[in-house]
Formats: C-alpha cells, structure tokens, sequence
C-alpha cells in the first residue's frame, strides 16, 4: 500500500499513513478524467444564449422590390440573413446541454486523479486542521508551512465554517468537505491539501 508523510499545520512531519490502493494506486485512465471534466463543465452552462431568425426579425414583411425586370437578384425580404439587420442562420436557443455519465466512470477518473495527485507529488496530508480564528492571515502561514503554492484544493472531512472563512479570500484556493470533492476542481488545483480524518471519508465514500 502506498505511504504518505503526516505534516502539521506548521509543516512538520509528524507521522505516516498507509492509503487505500482503490483510491490512490490505480490505473490511471485519462480518457475517463476527460470525460467527466467535460460532463461537469457541460453541466454547467447556464444555456441561455439566443438570437433571433429570419422570423423573428422586426420588418422585412414587405417584398423590396418586384420579382422581374429590375436587373437584380430576386429578394423576399430585406430580413434575410444576407441584410444587415436580417436574422441569423441556424440561431442558437436556449437549451439544457447536462447530461448523464456512468457511476463507474465517474468513480474511475476520481481514482485517477487522486493516484495521480500522489504520483507528482500534489498530495499533502495533515493530522488535522484546526485554526483559532477565522483569518486569511492564519490559512495563508499554513499553506506556506506545508509548501501548498498558490492553488490549493483544501479538503476537510466535513463542512468547515472555520476552516472555509479563513481560505475564503485566497485567491486560487477552494475549500470543500470531502464527500463534495470532484474531479474537475481536481484537476485545475495544483496541490490537494487534505485531512487524515478527510481521508478516512473518502474512504467511506467513495469506495
């Protein structure tokens, strides 16, 4: 079973952890990562984008000019997409674009991410994460003691009002529970800071 070293919020190391090989010492499968990436981003487009057609334009009722004999193409309306002012094409509607991909698939790419968290290095595990007060500065010293960066996934067994408050306004930084973790918040974070307790929930989870 892969091992991981257990820091402190001042980033000393006061420990091992044995990890599960489902979670963290899987196949990697990049198709599977690509496929939900692009299914969590579908889902959330807001798909209110329009414009209108060549019906819905204002005007254009009136025939331009008559069919034969002036020397030009023939025209129905000065509202055809060739005008300026004229519909569009093939106008886009409002639709919903979320769709559905498999449990296993999904289960696969969180899999992958995580083995591939550890596997570069991203992966940093605390005892525990308790801060006195719900300060920026205070989250701030704990990402530097840990060797963080600047985009952090900080991921806490449960909900955390604490913990959320002090990571809040950094930039680059989200904070969830970790039965909320996708794979897409994953991915675009360069360092995944996680409890032991998260851990075991993850675990509990997911597995």
């Amino acid at each position: 079973m892969p091992k991981v070293d257990i820091l402190n919020i001042k980033g000393e190391n006061v420990g091992s952890l044995e990890l599960n090989e489902t979670l963290f010492n899987t196949e990697i499968s990049e198709h599977a990562v690509y496929e939900v990436v692009k299914n969590q981003l579908a889902n959330k487009r807001q798909g209110t984008q329009s414009a209108k057609t060549r019906s819905e334009v204002r005007g254009g009722g009136r025939k331009p000019f008559r069919q034969k004999g002036t020397g030009r193409a023939r025209q129905g309306s000065i509202r055809a997409p060739h005008y300026t002012g004229g519909g569009v094409v093939f106008a886009p509607k409002p639709r919903d674009y979320s769709y559905k991909v498999p449990k296993k698939l999904r289960r696969k790419a969180l899999y992958s991410v995580l083995t591939s968290k550890l596997n570069d290095n991203e992966l940093v595990v605390l005892d525990s994460l308790s801060l006195e007060n719900a300060k920026t500065k205070e989250a701030v010293k704990v990402l530097e003691a840990v060797n963080a960066g600047k985009k952090a996934y900080v991921v806490t067994a449960e909900n955390d009002t604490l913990v959320y408050r002090s990571f809040r306004n950094i930039e680059g930084v989200d904070v969830a529970a970790a039965s909320l973790i996708n794979v897409y918040d994953l991915v675009r974070h360069n360092k995944l800071v996680i409890t032991k307790d998260a851990i075991a929930k993850l675990e509990e989870v997911f597995i």
